[in-house]
């Protein structure tokens, strides 16, 4: 059952509804937060009225009129996104999405999941996924600052002198960027480019417009590395769980983080 918040100025037990029911791989806080508005979220058959409910475990909790079933432990897996392929779980102009591909590329009785952030369309490489919405939410959040790191082949003429000038952040549209780790691959030449690139924000479509400011044609752009995470030699459309003592020791970064 929940706490009152109100009960007295201390932290009630336990912890707010919208939380458990992201790490239990319900939804993302915030769209908890519209069902909660929209009526569909009871404890023992009763509408809860407010994201400001804390509970001690998810015990009578139903969405849709569904019980909702204790969290499993957390769980990654890594994912080769192939380009052609929508990042959402369904597209309303109805192309392939991630999981269209997922159904034969993850082991039968694998949970539900959530990818962590997002590659465009056109963008391949290393798309984590989990069943736990808070590590998804950490992730995901700029603060956090974990590294992503992609490979973008690009047609213009850059040298590595412009690249390392983005350490400093650049401006594009009114858009802030923060500070990008660029360099040129070696063995680059011609006016197509290798060029690797280390960001810790992940903006929308942040690399393409980065390199665009520059005055590059992105023709291919590969994500390689989501953290301590790599894609490795992961076969395009396939997908690998990410093995739990490397998940343990993540998780164990992510706390010193929150200090």
């Amino acid at each position: 059952m929940p706490t009152n918040p109100n009960q007295s100025e201390d932290r009630p037990e336990g912890d707010r509804i919208a939380k458990l029911l992201a790490r239990a791989g319900i939804a993302s806080r915030r769209e908890i937060e519209r069902m909660i508005d929209a009526g569909r979220i009871t404890i023992d058959g009763k509408p809860v009225t407010t994201p400001a409910t804390f509970l001690t475990s998810l015990k009578g909790v139903s969405v849709d009129g569904k019980p909702v079933a204790e969290p499993e432990s957390s769980q990654l897996f890594a994912f080769h996104k192939p380009t052609g392929l929508i990042t959402a779980e369904r597209d309303p102009a109805g192309r392939a999405t991630i999981y269209s591909a997922l159904v034969n590329a993850l082991p039968k009785g694998t949970p539900r999941l959530m990818p962590i952030g997002r590659l465009d369309l056109n963008t391949e490489g290393l798309l984590l996924l989990t069943n736990d919405g808070g590590l998804k939410r950490q992730m995901e959040l700029p603060a956090t600052g974990i590294p992503r790191t992609y490979r973008a082949r690009a047609f213009g003429d850059v040298s590595q002198a412009q690249l390392e000038a983005l350490a400093e952040g650049v401006e594009i549209d009114g858009i802030r960027y923060g500070s990008i780790d660029a360099n040129l691959e070696h063995g680059s030449s011609g006016k197509n480019n290798w060029i690797e690139m280390t960001i810790t924000e992940g903006k929308n479509r942040e690399v393409r417009r980065v390199l665009e400011y520059l005055g590059l044609k992105v023709n291919r752009l590969i994500r390689t590395a989501y953290g301590p995470f790599q894609l490795g030699d992961l076969p395009r459309g396939q997908a690998a769980a990410i093995r739990k003592q490397d998940l343990g020791r993540f998780l164990s970064t992510l706390k010193k983080r929150e200090k």
